[in-house]
């Protein structure tokens, strides 16, 4: 099977080209904006902006996938509410042009979508609920659902959330931002009232490749194991990695000023993921765990 990968070089798209590098025999190229792959081993790598439809065409007529995997995406919540244009553009625009590509092949596509579709009054949320997003950048991932749902393409769409985990050059994510501050006994300001789930990267990656080798279609939560506060979570990193609990300072949403309104109430359910993929994702405390492991903490 001829896998292409898109935003191969983010936190998402390192750990989906590595699951499927290092757990099976399928064919990947890789493809992101950077000049070159983080990734190390890799199959083959292509900078790919998915913007330049183009291009998009060019490398799906070359590759011929069977699959793309589209980790690419515009994900700073608060950017997206100023930046609009440049973001629908990536999350939107770009989605329709791997639509296009796709065709060509008769390809399916896997693609990332979020909870914040919800609104986040009555969480968590299965995958049947009704979409009621209240930020631009959940109104963005429900257009580029529904793109896919009124296309002729195969697809399958994985909504999850809170992502964390570590990779070679990746943005800083919440829990890398705590540890950050945390070893070096800085405060920080922990909100107790936005509550969900949150997904070791490992998790989300792993179910990405039992929903290609196994064909699933349609929409699929991933997500951990487990909902809690962001307060709560931040009392588990302290825990895991031995920091002072005292310097997390609990503190309401609404004392960050966020430019983009949160689900507050939010979260995913795993039942059907759960079913039909056949494991079980980690917990938060477990989760934590194998980000020590894997930092050498």
């Amino acid at each position: 099977m001829n896998i292409l990968v898109t935003g191969s070089n983010g936190l998402l798209g390192q750990a989906v080209s590595k699951m499927f590098i290092r757990e099976t025999d399928h064919d990947i190229m890789l493809t992101s904006a950077e000049d070159g792959s983080y990734v190390k081993d890799i199959h083959e790598y292509h900078t790919l902006d998915i913007t330049r439809k183009d291009d998009v065409k060019k490398i799906a007529s070359e590759f011929i996938p069977d699959v793309i995997v589209n980790c690419a995406a515009f994900t700073n919540v608060d950017l997206c509410e100023t930046e609009r244009e440049l973001s629908w553009k990536i999350n939107v625009d770009g989605v329709k042009n791997l639509i296009i590509a796709a065709r060509i092949n008769n390809a399916r596509v896997i693609h990332f979508s979020t909870d914040y579709v919800f609104d986040g009054k009555n969480g968590p949320y299965s995958e049947e609920d009704v979409p009621n997003p209240i930020s631009f950048y959940g109104r963005e991932k429900l257009a580029s659902e529904n793109a896919l749902k009124t296309s002729d393409v195969n697809h399958t769409i994985i909504r999850t959330l809170v992502l964390y985990g570590t990779g070679e050059k990746v943005k800083s994510n919440f829990v890398l931002w705590m540890i950050d501050k945390l070893k070096n006994n800085e405060p920080v300001n922990i909100v107790t009232d936005q509550i969900s789930n949150v997904t070791m990267i490992e998790d989300l990656a792993l179910g990405t490749m039992r929903i290609v080798d196994r064909g699933c279609s349609g929409i699929y939560n991933i997500a951990g194991n487990d909902i809690l506060s962001r307060y709560d979570f931040a009392m588990k990193v302290c825990e895991v990695f031995g920091y002072d609990k005292g310097l997390v300072r609990p503190i309401t949403s609404e004392l960050l000023n966020q430019p983009a309104p949160r689900p507050m109430k939010s979260g995913l359910t795993t039942f059907k993921a759960e079913a039909e993929l056949g494991f079980r994702t980690m917990d938060s405390l477990e989760g934590l765990q194998l980000l020590k492991y894997q930092l050498g903490s």
